[in-house]
């Protein structure tokens, strides 16, 4: 019992979180009696000003799925967020001490289990945290696993994830979750809209990346996001869009064994760098 704590991408913090309690799986018992009264309050707030920042930035497909979320006053326990989710698109979620290493982590969503970060982050860090947290897991996640083709894609990355591991590849896979499930865009008919899981958790980059003439918006193309590297401390200074999420999930849908040599001879790009015009 009890595992270590890792680290993605360039960051100067540490990682944080009770390791102790995660077993051989790095999944852990939400520690529910943990939560003080200003953890619900950070919660609640958190929420609060979240959902009021969605329209016009965030997806349709976001919006309509937050309510099934449920509570939004106090940190919900995950059970019976589980009702819901697994009578919807056969998910669940799993309590985990912060983030874990890659195999767990893709072993769990190719079995859609969706591991999701117990503790909250400190009223000092309202505005802005490093690492993910209840909030930013909870909010931003979960509720794009209740729409069926979304949550097909976040089980078949899992997939990809073993096979991408066994093939030395997988930090050039990481590349794509972190350009689509956490930080990618999609064009509406009525304009681009945030979709990714870390835009919609934060109050500060939903409105950037929509809007702000400063990143760059590429279309999602494999290649050029798995050569992409990233930074988990900063706004994105590039961003890859969508049309649907069926492109998403078709985009995926062979095998990478392939892409994955051509892109060993290739030179990365940096997450600032510009493409020509």
């Amino acid at each position: 019992m009890g595992q270590t704590p890792v680290v993605y991408g360039q960051s100067s913090r540490p990682p944080r979180g009770d390791y102790s309690r995660a077993a051989d799986d790095y999944t852990c018992a939400q520690n529910y009696a943990a939560y003080t009264a200003a953890d619900h309050d950070t919660y609640r707030r958190l929420y609060e000003r979240q959902s009021a920042l969605l329209p016009g930035l965030a997806s349709d497909a976001f919006i309509e799925a937050l309510p099934s979320l449920g509570i939004k006053d106090h940190i919900p326990r995950f059970e019976e967020i589980n009702e819901r989710l697994y009578r919807a698109t056969r998910w669940e979620i799993v309590a985990v001490p912060g983030l874990i290493p890659e195999v767990p982590f893709f072993t769990l969503l190719a079995n859609r289990k969706f591991p999701v970060t117990d503790w909250i982050r400190t009223p000092a860090e309202f505005d802005y945290i490093v690492e993910p947290d209840v909030f930013h897991d909870l909010f931003g996640h979960v509720p794009l696993l209740f729409n069926p083709v979304f949550a097909d894609y976040v089980q078949r990355y899992g997939e990809g994830g073993l096979k991408a591991q066994r093939l030395g590849a997988c930090e050039m896979l990481s590349r794509l979750y972190w350009y689509t499930i956490e930080f990618g865009l999609i064009r509406q008919a009525d304009g681009l809209r945030a979709y990714g899981a870390g835009i919609l958790s934060s109050s500060g980059e939903l409105a950037y990346s929509v809007r702000s003439p400063e990143p760059q918006r590429l279309p999602l193309q494999l290649e050029r996001t798995m050569r992409t590297r990233y930074k988990i401390d900063t706004y994105q200074q590039t961003y890859f869009v969508i049309d649907s999420f069926d492109e998403l999930f078709h985009l995926t849908a062979d095998d990478f064994t392939p892409l994955y040599e051509r892109l060993r001879g290739l030179p990365e790009f940096a997450a600032d760098e510009r493409s020509p015009a």
